[in-house]
């Protein structure tokens, strides 16, 4: 369970309101990770199952997002924080907002798969995964980084953030490879860069909340232009889930 360290209040229930934004803040992160991580598999698997379970699973990632508005509110109402409390239910706050985008954006990429699943099996498939695991594990540093209040670790993972936009790249070129070599494939694979699409959306929310932690432990932002060279952004719109 993550800690609000060793700084102690004098009024008891109000380490107690921090904690269980902490522990809110935890929990919906699991649930995020975990929604990733099935929607990734799902479509490895070619598992409809398992995507509409994913694309279906989002309402307690909403709901932990609602209740953690509510604390947060509630104790800058009533506790009227300063300094590094003020710091950690602003960032809260933020953070529990990415973390909602982030199981938007894996239930986007589960309802992809569903409609992909009713098609022949594209190569490219593995090569959106390993995408995928990627993220998956840049999301889980960073989290574990944020509730460590561990600023270095944090930077890292901001500095990864080129290696999911080499590899989406990559993968944008190789997909139009395969659209313009046979038609047949041009379905198939428009919806494999959707799928894509979300999944490096993810790694941006991912380094988003590096920023907050860097923020949150070091009371600065990060300097310097986050490292970035994915030019495909412009080529993929951001379109409905499933169109």
């Amino acid at each position: 369970m993550p800690s609000i360290g060793e700084h102690q209040h004098i009024v008891r229930s109000y380490d107690n309101e921090l904690q269980r934004l902490l522990d809110g803040v935890a929990r919906m992160a699991g649930l995020a990770e975990s929604q990733l991580a099935g929607a990734i598999q799902a479509m490895v698997e070619r598992d409809g199952e398992l995507a509409m379970r994913v694309a279906g699973g989002d309402d307690e990632v909403d709901n932990l997002d609602h209740a953690i508005n509510d604390m947060t509110v509630r104790l800058l109402a009533l506790r009227a924080p300063v300094a590094d409390d003020l710091r950690l239910a602003l960032t809260t706050l933020k953070i529990s907002s990415e973390l909602e985008r982030v199981a938007d954006h894996a239930k986007n990429a589960a309802k992809r798969t569903l409609v992909l699943n009713q098609m022949p099996p594209v190569p490219s498939v593995r090569a959106v995964a390993r995408m995928g695991w990627l993220v998956l594990e840049l999301l889980k540093e960073v989290m574990d980084a944020y509730l460590a209040r561990d600023a270095d670790r944090a930077e890292a993972v901001w500095r990864r953030d080129q290696e999911v936009d080499d590899l989406h790249s990559s993968l944008f070129r190789e997909l139009l490879t395969y659209m313009m070599e046979d038609a047949r494939n041009i379905t198939p694979c428009t919806h494999l860069l959707f799928i894509a699409k979300n999944i490096e959306r993810i790694g941006d929310h991912a380094t988003n909340i590096a920023e907050l932690t860097h923020f949150l432990v070091r009371g600065r932002s990060l300097t310097g232009e986050r490292p970035k060279r994915d030019t495909t952004s412009e080529a993929i719109p951001e379109a409905p889930p499933g169109g």
